[in-house]
């Protein structure tokens, strides 16, 4: 069986700054079949490289200002997000579904062949009924990014990434997951 090629990608990671999106951003800097990549976040992500278009955006309730960067592009790996208690019910929802959507509407219309991947979570309920507001939050986001017209959108949704790098957990739920996960 052969594996299909990539045929050069040009590539968008948005969130690079966080831990899935830094792993996905080396993998992409690091792998010849992705011609560039462009990131696109709230913080410069401290790098350069060859291959590395770095775009910074403050507002993602309004994404317009980033056509120009997603006109033209393969694919997106989307991984804008925050943790559950860091902020407000109603800033989740923000960050969890709005953005995405916002942002999955101007990439459509300015990549209309390109594929979506989309970071989201264990439990994530399209239907709505979850009790958990981040397993609505995400799901809502699924559903809409579905209804979007995107030729592919592919979910991920990790149960628990257990971060291989040092790093304050948010929380101590967090905390507890991490030190039995090893278990």
């Amino acid at each position: 069986m052969t594996r299909p090629t990539l045929a050069q990608q040009s590539l968008v990671i948005v969130g690079a700054t966080g831990m899935v999106g830094g792993y996905a951003l080396r993998y992409a800097l690091d792998n010849s079949e992705v011609k560039s990549v462009t990131s696109i976040g709230r913080k410069k992500l401290g790098i350069s490289h060859p291959k590395l278009e770095q775009v910074l955006h403050q507002n993602f309730a309004d994404c317009s200002p980033l056509a120009n960067a997603l006109s033209n592009q393969d694919a997106v790996v989307y991984c804008l997000g925050t943790y559950t208690g860091l902020v407000s019910d109603e800033q989740l929802r923000v960050i969890t579904a709005d953005y995405t959507i916002e942002f999955a509407r101007v990439f459509r219309d300015r990549s209309p062949d390109a594929a979506f991947s989309f970071l989201s979570g264990s439990g994530a309920d399209p239907t709505g009924r979850s009790r958990l507001a981040f397993a609505r939050y995400k799901g809502q986001a699924e559903k809409a990014l579905h209804a979007a017209g995107l030729p592919r959108v592919y979910l991920f949704r990790p149960a628990y990434i257990y971060p291989v790098e040092p790093r304050t957990e948010p929380n101590l739920n967090y905390r507890l997951i991490r030190a039995i996960y090893p278990v």
